[in-house]
Parts: C-alpha cells; structure tokens; sequence
C-alpha cells in the first residue's frame, strides 16, 4: 500500500503567544479547581483557560511544523472565535428536544448573563478543536497513514448523504429518546453536500483523493478535546452533567465511555460549519486556515 511522505517536518523556537498559553491554562486551572464544590467561578475562568489550551497547542503546531492558523493567518484565527459560539449553540438548541446535557448552577444568572457568558466559553470550541486536529496531523503515525477508500463528491453520493441526514434529524425530533445520537451525525450529513455544491471546501475534497488523514486528524484532535473538556468540568461549577439513555454507564469523568463517540463525528460537523460560514465571504485566509493534511 503506497504511503504519504515521511520527510521530517521543520522545526522552529517556541512563540511568545505559547508561553501566555501557558501561564494561561495554569493560572486559570489552578483558581477553577481551587473553590469549594458550589462556588460560582467557572463563569469566569473557562474563557481564559480555554484561551490558553488553544493558545498552547497553537504553538505546539508552530514548533512542530513551523506555522500554525494563528502565525499563518492571525485575523481568520480571531474570526474562527466568532464563527465559535453560535455554531455550538445550533447544538445547544438540538439538545432541547434531547435534553441529554443540563448545566449545573445557571439559575445564579439572569438570560442575558447566560447568554453572554456562554456565548464567550462556546467561542474557544473551533479554536481548540481545529488547533489539536493541525498538532495531530503532525503525528508520525499518521503522516504515514496509508491511502483509504475513495469517496467523492458525486451526485448519488451527495443525494445518499444529505437524504440520510435529513431523516436522522427528523428522527431526532420524532423519537429524542431512541434516535438521539443521531444529533452526532445528521449535521454534517446535510451540510457537507451543501457545501460541495457551494463550492466551499469539505472533507470530500480529501476522501476523492482517499486521503483519509484530515478525517482522522479531526477524529483525534476532537477526543483530546473532549478528554480536557470532560477532565476540567468535573471540579467545575457551574458545569455540565449528562442523561444519556441506555448507555449511561461506565462514565469517565461525568461522560459515559460511549459518549465519548460522539466527539469524532462532532469534528466533522464544525468543520462543515466553519467552511460553510466562511463560505460565503470566498476569502482565501479564511478558507485555508485549517491545514490538516501533511502532504
């Protein structure tokens, strides 16, 4: 089976900005898990923590690789916080006929607090996510990842998707109680066809080419969020806590193991609605900002 290539990635110093992560994510660590188990402080150290772990990470892929999204392109960087948050509130507003997700200690805040407030710990989710994709694709194991099947973007493939994920969501919203992950899924099934037809760019365009690589680097990089997101609530407050019909079991941290899942399919979902955003304004930096194929 052929391989991709296996030359040495460049390597450059430390950047300022890892540094800042740095202090960040200890700093903001140590005050979320240093109060008692009902003290209001989450509202106020998630953003700067989160700022950090995408910050750190943004410098890893800078030293590993010598750019990252930041270095390359550091307004579409800023504006991926903006396209952030309301993509994950589309999710927020799924989970209202699933209700497999409650937050613990919002009623010390009026709608508007809330809304703000979550709105700013919501905008470090593609940040985080895309910046430990780019790490992950600097991974030897899976530079050398050899050639998947080939998937394009066709016309019955593009029919077959978008038509299964349109009846995954209206499952969904039938029957919550079954058909629930399917909130996982349906998504990008609609969007990723929308999107080819835009002309915007999807994971398609790699899988054409059985590039498989974006795919698992998005897959990885969402677990390793998932495994920090799950670790830093779990002394959090205010936090999340989950109901997971038939598979709540097994939970690491407040996450049943199976749930856990649902973060490699999540990937792909925010890399449809990224580029399906940003679609719109055609703007190059924007585009490419997440390069996750090494080569």
């Amino acid at each position: 089976m052929a391989r991709h290539d296996k030359t040495p990635l460049p390597r450059k110093r430390w950047p300022l900005h890892g540094w800042l992560g740095l202090a960040l994510v200890v700093i903001f660590w140590a005050l979320n898990w240093s109060f008692s188990e009902f003290d209001l402080r989450t509202h106020w150290t998630f953003f700067p923590l989160w700022l950090g772990y995408c910050l750190t990470v943004d410098a890893l892929v800078c030293r590993r690789k010598g750019s990252s999204m930041l270095t390359r392109r550091p307004l579409a960087y800023v504006v991926l916080f903006f396209v952030s948050a309301p993509g994950w509130w589309l999710f927020e507003l799924l989970n209202l006929r699933t209700q497999n997700w409650f937050y613990k200690g919002t009623e010390s805040f009026t709608h508007f607090q809330y809304g703000l407030l979550a709105s700013l710990s919501f905008s470090t989710v593609m940040p985080a996510v895309f910046g430990t994709a780019e790490l992950v694709s600097t991974f030897g194991w899976l530079r050398r990842m050899g050639r998947g099947p080939t998937v394009a973007p066709n016309r019955p493939t593009l029919i077959v998707m978008f038509a299964l994920g349109v009846l995954m969501l209206a499952s969904l919203l039938l029957w919550p109680l079954y058909c629930f992950p399917f909130l996982w899924a349906s998504v990008y099934l609609i969007l990723e066809p929308v999107n080819v037809l835009l002309k915007n760019r999807s994971l398609l365009d790699y899988t054409s080419r059985r590039d498989w690589r974006p795919v698992a680097a998005l897959s990885v990089g969402c677990l390793i969020c998932g495994f920090f997101w799950e670790m830093w609530n779990f002394y959090s407050y205010p936090k999340w806590i989950y109901h997971v019909p038939f598979v709540d079991f097994w939970r690491i941290f407040e996450m049943p193991l199976l749930g856990y899942g649902g973060y490699i399919v999540f990937a792909w979902e925010l890399f449809a609605l990224y580029h399906l955003v940003t679609g719109v304004f055609k703007r190059e930096d924007q585009v490419y900002l997440i390069q996750l194929s090494p080569g």
